[in-house]
């Protein structure tokens, strides 16, 4: 007792005075803008090579673009591809991107050229995996390289920070899921001052990285679903199952994680495990279509934009093949990070739910969906919700969100994570 009237006594840690912040602004808004110009840099290009593999060189042969045979073809060659840079690059593209997640660790500038040649051979051959965490991976460790020498004086704790935020912004064109994310981080952390004061140079890094994307190549996360305007009791009920039906879906892919991991990596070579992978990934494709390829992203606009064009069982089916396929890809060493192929399941649930129970909106089912599978994904529960509101342009859906949350969230935490530690054990 006496303990707890001593530290209620403490008088909070002051405020960091404007001086202190003012100095960041310049290097935050340096790094915000470098970091989306890479990440945009490194996705067109995996757009061009993507519209090589996938277009021109089909046609060229006469071998249709999408059929069994050349989705088998091109995913095993990427494989092959990206076998080739993790073995032969120096620093091996990276550590296992099993073990990693969007907190990457600082890595020598000789790792990183291989890194992005995996990335960009990842996004345009099929897998699905997103760039998220490579990108992040790339710009944390420039950051920190260039930001050390150039500017001597400031601490290198911030530069990783700094990246991290900016990549996550660009990702999103919006500074609010950095901040977001950053919050999270730090609510577990004992931090000196108030909290804005923390994040005042990482939301800096973050505008900027978004602002530029946003100018750059306008992104959108809005699916044009039908909105809702006034949820009923009905469609709180449908937020809630839904969510916990993606949260533990998504549980399966987790559990199932290590053991995947595990079986890939007793072929003990990057010239088998991903070639391999990339077979595997090629026979997963044949069964859920071309829309289970690549990161997701514009894929779901697909899907989002005719919710009754498929039934029921074929979003079902193309819900499972995506998750298994984001196992695959994650366990056999792909370069790549979670969260895209994550909605992509999401909202393929949801519409599977949609198709189910025509009752159940779209809108609710595919927000409900993607953030009970994020949240399992994840483990970061203001992402998850930013992510699920952001893909639905309707405030009535956040009340619903955060209802749904709860129960979904009970299910996921102190479980594994989709992640490893080096010795091959989830992270919890």
């Amino acid at each position: 007792m006496a303990q707890d009237t001593a530290r209620q006594a403490q008088p909070p840690a002051p405020a960091t005075p404007a001086r202190a912040l003012l100095p960041l602004i310049l290097p935050a808004l340096v790094v915000g803008v470098v970091s989306s110009l890479l990440l945009v840099g490194v996705s067109g290009l995996a757009e061009r090579l993507q519209d090589v593999l996938w277009g021109t060189l089909p046609d060229a042969l006469g071998v249709g673009r999408y059929s069994v045979l050349w989705m088998l073809v091109m995913l095993t060659s990427t494989g092959i591809l990206v076998g080739l840079v993790v073995w032969k690059a120096p620093g091996h593209a990276g550590p296992d991107p099993a073990t990693t997640g969007l907190n990457a660790p600082v890595l020598p500038p000789v790792v990183l050229p291989g890194l992005l040649v995996a990335t960009v051979l990842m996004l345009a051959g099929g897998p699905s995996l997103g760039p998220e965490n490579p990108i992040i991976a790339v710009n944390i460790g420039l950051a920190y390289w260039l930001g050390r020498r150039l500017i001597p004086r400031m601490p290198g704790a911030v530069w990783p920070v700094l990246a991290e935020a900016a990549t996550i912004g660009a990702l999103f064109g919006t500074p609010v899921a950095a901040a977001l994310m950053i919050s999270e981080a730090m609510a577990g952390r004992q931090t000196k001052g108030p909290l804005w004061d923390s994040v005042f140079a990482p939301l800096v890094a973050a505008a900027a990285g978004s602002m530029t994307t946003s100018l750059v190549s306008r992104p959108s996360f809005d699916l044009n679903l039908p909105p809702i305007d006034q949820p009923d009791w009905g469609d709180l009920l449908g937020a809630v199952v839904i969510a916990s039906v993606g949260a533990l879906l998504a549980l399966c892919a987790v559990r199932a994680f290590p053991y995947v991991h595990a079986a890939f990596g007793r072929l003990g070579h990057p010239m088998l495990t991903l070639p391999v992978g990339g077979l595997v990934l090629g026979l997963l494709a044949a069964v859920g279509g071309e829309l289970t390829l690549f990161k997701g992203l514009e894929e779901i606009g697909e899907l989002a934009s005719d919710p009754e064009g498929w039934t029921a069982g074929q979003f079902a089916t193309m819900t499972v093949v995506k998750l298994a396929a984001m196992l695959v890809a994650a366990s056999c060493g792909f370069r790549g990070g979670r969260i895209f192929p994550s909605v992509f399941v999401g909202t393929a649930l949801g519409l599977t739910a949609h198709a189910l129970v025509p009752g159940v909106h779209p809108a609710v089912g595919v927000a409900a969906g993607v953030l009970g599978v994020l949240l399992a994904i994840t483990r970061q529960g203001w992402v998850s919700l930013f992510v699920a509101a952001v893909l639905v342009a309707s405030p009535a859906i956040v009340t619903l969100l955060c209802v749904a949350s709860l129960p979904a969230w009970l299910l996921v935490t102190g479980r594994p994570q989709m992640q490893l530690r080096d010795d091959g054990k989830p992270v919890r």
